[in-house]
């Protein structure tokens, strides 16, 4: 039996300045710990808006939408198109809340916009979202932007002239025309918060949620989380009884949603392993192709699962979510897919509330080591490679939840293509330093 072990973690260093703030976020799983990110606390009400496009990046919009509603913020998520449904990239659909115009005359305690290309140019474009925002900055009120969009969209409106901010390494120049830029992974100058890219959307997120109700309700939210206490560093999994996962052309992989579905868990996985060059099937466990997901985000599937048991996959993957764990629990069709996968010793896995609630119950643990929600491990029959972020036993791999999403879906990456392909994948998200 061969086993890998995560590598030594490097101390974390905390630094805050009273006006400008450059902080590799810790992420802290007990209540013992504090997350600290030395903020300036906004009104109560923690009123948000997300504005969404085509051709946005899905992690960047839908972690950060997640994290602020755990926190209790009255998140809007707004369509700049004519439509509320919008083609993120990577083949993801995402449904708003509303069309801007219904939001143009509201006050938002925060705007944060995500990025991904051409989505940040789309929201650039925008005029109501642009009078919305220099309405913001101009009263006073916290705005935030990730990856492309404070180059693109905040710096092309002046927004950060005189500020220091950050944005996706190859966005840095442009930024430069219009900020002092700064490499930090999230960074705070005043009311403005910027950020990388899709592997530091969470740190980004955890700060938004500090700033908007601070540091206590940052640290209540970042236990259930389960996030990594070394950002930016090298990731890793446990791997037992190793096995060869292959594929003819691509890998094609199965990935079920459900109304109750972890939006983040969900969308990670799929747009992560569509990056890698896998065919990713997303099917729909319910009546309709659009969800609501645990966190009321709406994801709308690419076909539903009696369609897609028709297919035969080199990877099942089941995202958590307790509504969702248990929707997938009761649908026969999908458990007899992962009875005739696990059989045939072809790879399945999931993360989550899954493994406790899905795999678990239906016998599909039976004589593997795996992990779960810290929460559920107590369901495991076998609890001894519980603690993990990621274990892989043979054709199976399990994970804890949303903050070890990333994790997960690069050692999926890693056994279908190799470390190289893995480690580059997250060094592009900059979820590992470049």
């Amino acid at each position: 039996m061969a086993l890998r072990h995560l590598t030594p973690l490097s101390p974390l260093r905390i630094l805050t300045r009273p006006q400008t703030t450059s902080v590799p976020f810790p992420t802290l799983p007990t209540s013992r710990k504090k997350c600290f990110f030395g903020s300036v606390m906004a009104s109560a009400a923690g009123k948000v808006l997300v504005p969404i496009a085509n051709g946005i990046e899905p992690m960047e919009a839908v972690i950060t939408i997640d994290i602020l509603r755990r926190a209790g913020a009255d998140v809007t998520v707004a369509s700049v198109e004519k439509q509320l449904g919008v083609d993120a990239c990577h083949g993801m659909k995402i449904v708003a809340d509303a069309l801007i115009p219904d939001c143009a005359d509201t006050v938002f305690d925060l705007i944060s916009l995500p990025g991904g290309m051409p989505g940040a140019a789309a929201l650039k474009d925008c005029g109501i979202l642009e009078r919305t925002v220099r309405r913001q900055a101009t009263e006073g009120r916290f705005y935030a932007a990730i990856c492309a969009a404070p180059a693109v969209a905040l710096g092309s409106w002046g927004l950060l002239k005189g500020l220091k901010a950050t944005c996706y390494p190859s966005f840095m120049e442009q930024l430069s025309s219009s900020a002092t830029t700064v490499e930090s992974r999230v960074h705070q100058d005043g009311k403005v918060v910027t950020s990388r890219g899709p592997g530091t959307t969470m740190e980004f997120s955890v700060a938004l949620v500090d700033q908007l109700f601070g540091k206590e309700k940052a640290d209540e939210v970042c236990g259930p989380l389960v996030m990594r206490p070394n950002h930016g560093d090298e990731f890793t999994m446990v791997e037992l009884n190793p096995m060869e996962w292959t594929f003819d052309y691509c890998p094609q992989i199965l990935v079920p949603i459900a109304d109750g579905t972890e939006e983040m868990e969900a969308t990670m996985i799929i747009d992560i392993l569509r990056r890698a060059k896998a065919e990713v099937v997303v099917a729909s466990v319910g009546d309709k192709l659009e969800i609501l997901a645990s966190r009321k985000v709406k994801l709308v599937a690419d076909m539903p699962l009696e369609e897609a048991v028709k297919r035969s996959y080199d990877l099942i993957v089941l995202p958590g979510g307790l509504g969702g764990a248990q929707a997938f629990a009761n649908s026969e069709k999908l458990v007899n897919l992962l009875r005739k996968q696990k059989e045939t010793n072809r790879p399945y896995g999931a993360i989550c509330a899954s493994p406790a609630l899905v795999l678990e119950p239906h016998g599909l643990l039976k004589g593997k080591k795996a992990t779960a929600f810290p929460a559920m491990c107590n369901k495991l029959s076998d609890q001894s490679e519980a603690e993990n972020r990621v274990v892989v036993d043979g054709n199976l791999i399990t994970s804890r939840g949303p903050g070890t999403s990333m994790e997960f879906s690069l050692a999926i990456v890693e056994k279908f293509f190799g470390r190289k392909k893995a480690v580059e994948l997250a060094k592009t998200m900059l979820f590992v330093r470049p």
